[in-house]
């Protein structure tokens, strides 16, 4: 009958049917018993990297090149501070997924009324559109450079990576996992060329780590910094990475329990300063290519890309630069149906076939994306991608507040439940996000009495 975590008494779920989150792949990934550290860790690998696709997308790429070239290195601190709130919620995701077995989605639709589970629903659901919209714009953007495809047909193109993501669910997660894989380490390398050849100033990074209040007090840096914070930490990956722990198949004892939580979570922490390096790549790669050299107006993605080959000296920089864009895209768009798919189910208890739930996200975010550049112009994609993550900046706060309050309740997580610094550290990292996004959304309605 009832899918109730096994250690928890029936009282702290509702009694509702609940199947197993993205119920194709549960626990479809053998970890061996038995092995030693090093062939569980491989086991366990491949979850934290497909999150950490969401800390790399195009969406990030608009923010940090427009930090980066307007204010040189002064936002890294804000890279660096969104990483570490980001491992830190990652980690109570791993938790959560492991230690109850359910998703974030299916534990929200079993403690909130169902008004407030379809606002939070809602609420997913724009950040989904508005990740998926960054995804679309950015593949379409890396098409056009590459290719010279209209930025309008090469939206519509990005349609068909709906039937890349069919084979591959279709052959199992782990061939899914090394596709991302291989992408992510595309992109990373393609970076690590760029850097070479910038040559960024070492001691103006280092300074550039430093927090900086100017950032508060300057309200065009601080809409680029939460723009960097949506674009890192993205409300939809907690989601994500609930559901994908339990792809794992390890020991449903607490014991079993505690090991798969600590693999998760080195897997989860290496992947995503493997991320911290591309997302502060492509900020120090700005700074240094056009702030450094003038260039400060420099805030679309196509404009980056004509500059590069001539401000570093070369002739392939470019095209380095929009092959990583294009290998983000499209992993982009194959972690964001997986949220999707997981946020549907979850919140809902509604299950459609995957080529359907891609199509419909797809169509969200391609309807407004052609809607912007048939009216304004192909100037204002890199404006809508800023955009599309400050949107998701402003609903983080409505995925970490019950992530938190979850992970905190001993009558859900039994002894995997929250110990004081980390419920500490987790309500105050939840709180600052608010709190900026407050001050965001007076700054720019003029309510604050700002400019």
């Amino acid at each position: 009958m009832e899918n109730l975590p096994p250690h928890l008494p029936e009282s702290t779920w509702r009694r509702v049917r609940v199947a197993p989150s993205l119920p194709e792949s549960h626990r479809s990934v053998t970890v061996p018993a038995g092995a030693g550290f090093w062939r569980k860790l491989v086991a366990f690998s491949g979850p934290g990297f497909m999150v950490a696709v969401g800390y790399m997308d195009p969406g990030n790429w608009a923010t940090d090149l427009a930090g980066g070239a307007q204010f040189g290195y002064t936002l890294l601190s804000v890279i660096l501070i969104s990483n570490l709130m980001a491992i830190l919620l990652q980690h109570l995701c791993v938790k959560l997924g492991i230690a109850t077995g359910r998703d974030l989605a299916q534990a929200c639709r079993d403690h909130y009324p169902r008004p407030v589970v379809w606002f939070l629903w809602i609420l997913c659901e724009l950040a989904i559109a508005a990740c998926d919209l960054a995804e679309v714009i950015g593949s379409a953007i890396a098409l056009q450079l590459l290719f010279g495809i209209p930025l309008i047909w090469g939206c519509l193109i990005t349609v068909a990576d709906v039937l890349l993501l069919l084979l591959l669910q279709n052959k199992g997660f782990r061939y899914l996992e090394a596709v991302v894989i291989t992408l992510i380490l595309t992109i990373g390398s393609c970076f690590a060329v760029e850097l070479f050849l910038a040559r960024p100033d070492l001691a103006g990074v280092v300074t550039g780590l430093k927090p900086n209040l100017e950032i508060l007090r300057n309200p065009a840096m601080l809409y680029v910094a939460i723009g960097i914070l949506g674009a890192t930490v993205m409300p939809h990956n907690l989601y994500l990475h609930s559901s994908i722990v339990q792809t794992r198949k390890y020991e449903q004892t607490a014991g079993g329990k505690r090991e798969a939580i600590k693999f998760a979570t080195i897997d989860s922490t290496f992947a995503l300063m493997f991320a911290l390096f591309i997302n502060g790549a492509i900020l120090v790669l700005a700074a240094a290519a056009f702030h450094g050299r003038g260039h400060t107006e420099v805030a679309e993605i196509q404009t980056a890309y004509h500059l590069l080959d001539g401000v570093l000296g070369v002739t392939f920089a470019g095209i380095l630069f929009a092959v990583a864009l294009l290998a983000s895209g499209q992993n982009s768009t194959l972690t964001g149906t997986l949220a999707g798919q997981i946020v549907m189910e979850g919140f809902l208890n509604l299950r459609l076939r995957p080529w359907l739930r891609r199509l419909i996200t797809r169509a969200i975010a391609i309807v407004p994306a052609m809607v912007v550049i048939g009216l304004y112009g192909e100037s204002k994609s890199t404006d809508l991608l800023v955009a599309s993550q400050v949107c998701l900046s402003l609903q983080l706060g409505f995925a970490c507040w019950p992530l938190l309050r979850f992970t905190s309740d001993r009558t859900k997580m039994g002894e995997f439940v929250n110990p004081t610094w980390i419920k500490l550290l987790g309500w105050t990292i939840t709180l600052v996000i608010i709190g900026l996004n407050i001050k965001l959304l007076l700054d720019f309605t003029g309510l604050s009495g700002g400019k």
